[in-house]
């Protein structure tokens, strides 16, 4: 056993006394010990239940002859880090929560390990550490939020988001808003639309790394806690079989979540974290994939935002093996794919079925042909940018218009607010990528007000930054190369016309090149906005979000 390193022979007598220190038992030091990854905190909602659920674990780990023991990472919670400062440092902290979990369970050798996420970068940044450490692992997320309830229908946080913009535009009083704020979030769980955390935890059941129903158990119900049991109770089995991530993040299995991502509509934040992911685990897998499995995959669901359905409706439905059955008995996914139940993917979704048909559709009766993200490519971006095709109005499928440029995102939610953006605009927000912003930080809030306006049928937003999972609109993100690092994307001027075609995958900067060059010319990079502290550097360690915007 790896512990054995700690805690067994003469010389670590002195270890086992630190271990008895905190009322270990010499049985208890004997068996295998087990770390914890819990993300419990008391700032996320989605993360304020995770205690109970790391006390299911260890009942599990000590009911299969293990001894657990808990450490935690850090998490920002993207909805209150909105629109400030703060969202700088979320996709960030990605990269500390991996390398914060590396030193713990090296510098304390585990024999295993069971990882309790639940909301964004806390996901793929233990999905990272588990693919770099590579010792016998199992995810169990903290489950969605229920959706809240109002006036006869569900909704959710990016029915808040959007209702700030309503207001603003005068279609909501504040009375109205006061009252939906009260309701919009019932409790704890990760938000409860098909939004980045929801994403990025049902792409973690699809990878293989965690148990069927890991993604889609609402936050509040027994059957997640039992679980979080059954997921203690598993590593040890995972441990005797010396199965580890990497005999199970293999390319067919990033595939295999990327085609799910495509059924599901998923958030544009897994352009980001499955190839980072992915990176750690010695695969690759970059934009051109994505796209590639969007145009052969079909769209089967379509949750909040792009819907009015939510995570505990896919649950009923059946959850990620009903979908994975559907794309599995059609040819979409891999079935022969280890997982972390023992059981190949196709063994895992056998005798599913869909349980609701209005939530996951057939193959052959699909919402879209192709998948919820596609990736667009032109003079504007290179290197490939971003959008959430399944929540664009058809109208918005293609859009030429004047751009509208900010080099911040306070300056264009600024302008949206004081309802300075017209129909046909194209919103530009630059500066706000991995370098520029740094951080590349995550806006919900111009989208959002956008859609609360009613722009969102006649106003595509660009950028160089990245958007929520609860994003909707012709909103393109992860423009690459980004604004400063000298892409095309900083050259853009007010009033130039840019012409949008999704169908087509085009991003297009209707400017003469020789116009483009005279503006290289002239440019000059602008002076970091963070100069001191992890986010200063980072900026100068972060790479392109084409390529994940990892640290190079």
């Amino acid at each position: 056993m790896r512990s054995d390193a700690m805690k067994t022979g003469l010389a670590r007598a002195p270890h086992r006394s630190l271990l008895k220190a905190m009322g270990l038992t010499d049985a208890e030091i004997e068996r295998p010990l087990i770390g914890i990854v819990n993300a419990h905190n008391e700032l996320i909602p989605g993360h304020i239940h995770l205690n109970t659920l790391a006390e299911a674990v260890k009942a599990g780990v000590r009911l299969a002859g293990g001894t657990p023991l808990e450490f935690p990472t850090i998490g920002v919670c993207d909805g209150l880090a909105m629109n400030h400062v703060g969202m700088k440092y979320s996709l960030a902290s990605r990269e500390l929560i991996a390398d914060m979990i590396e030193v713990m369970a090296i510098a304390h050798p585990f024999d295993a390990l069971v990882f309790i996420p639940n909301c964004d970068k806390i996901i793929p940044g233990m999905l990272m550490a588990a693919a770099r450490l590579n010792i016998p692992s199992i995810f169990v997320s903290g489950g969605p939020m229920l959706a809240g309830r109002y006036q006869g229908r569900d909704i959710s946080l990016s029915t808040m988001f959007e209702a700030v913009g309503a207001t603003q535009a005068g279609r909501m009083t504040e009375s109205e808003l006061a009252e939906l704020e009260d309701c919009a979030c019932p409790g704890c769980g990760s938000c409860a639309g098909m939004f980045t955390a929801n994403t990025m935890n049902c792409m973690t059941e699809a990878l293989g790394m965690a148990l069927p129903g890991s993604g889609t158990i609402p936050a509040v119900s027994a059957a997640r806690v039992r679980l979080a049991k059954q997921a203690g109770m598993r590593i040890m089995e995972l441990l005797e079989e010396n199965i580890r991530p990497r005999d199970i993040m293999k390319p067919a299995a990033f595939h295999n979540a990327v085609a799910v991502d495509m059924a599901l509509g998923g958030s544009t934040n897994t352009c980001l974290h499955l190839p980072a992911v992915a990176r750690e685990a010695g695969v690759e897998l970059d934009l051109s994939t994505f796209d590639a499995i969007s145009r052969r995959t079909p769209q089967i669901c379509k949750l909040s935002p792009a819907g009015s359905q939510h995570i505990q409706d896919l649950d009923e439905a059946g959850g990620i093996p009903a979908v994975m059955a559907e794309l599995y008995r059609h040819g979409l996914i891999d079935g022969s794919n280890l997982t972390v139940t023992g059981k190949t993917v196709a063994e895992n979704v056998s005798g599913r079925e869909v349980k609701r048909r209005e939530v996951i559709r057939p193959v052959e009766d699909p919402y879209s042909q192709e998948g919820g993200l596609a990736i667009l490519y032109g003079n504007l971006a290179p290197e490939g940018a971003v959008v959430k095709k399944g929540a664009v109005l058809p109208e918005m499928m293609q859009h030429e218009g004047p751009a509208r440029v900010f080099n911040s995102e306070e300056e264009a939610f600024a302008a949206i607010m004081g309802q300075r953006i017209k129909p046909g605009d194209v919103v530009v927000i630059r500066y706000e990528g991995p370098r520029g912003g740094p951080g590349m930080q995550e806006m919900l809030s111009p989208t959002a007000a956008l859609a609360g306006m009613g722009l969102d049928s006649s106003v595509a937003l660009i950028t160089d930054g990245r958007f929520s999972g609860a994003s909707r609109g012709a909103s393109i993100g992860h423009v690459s190369p980004e604004a400063a690092a000298g892409g095309i994307i900083a050259l853009v001027e007010e009033g130039d016309i840019i012409a949008i075609d999704i169908e087509a995958r085009r991003l297009e900067l209707k400017v003469p090149e020789e116009e483009i060059a005279r503006r290289r010319a002239r440019w000059q990079a602008p002076p970091p906005k963070i100069t001191s502290g992890y986010l200063a550097r980072y900026a100068r360690m972060v790479g392109s979000g084409a390529r994940g915007a990892v640290l190079e």
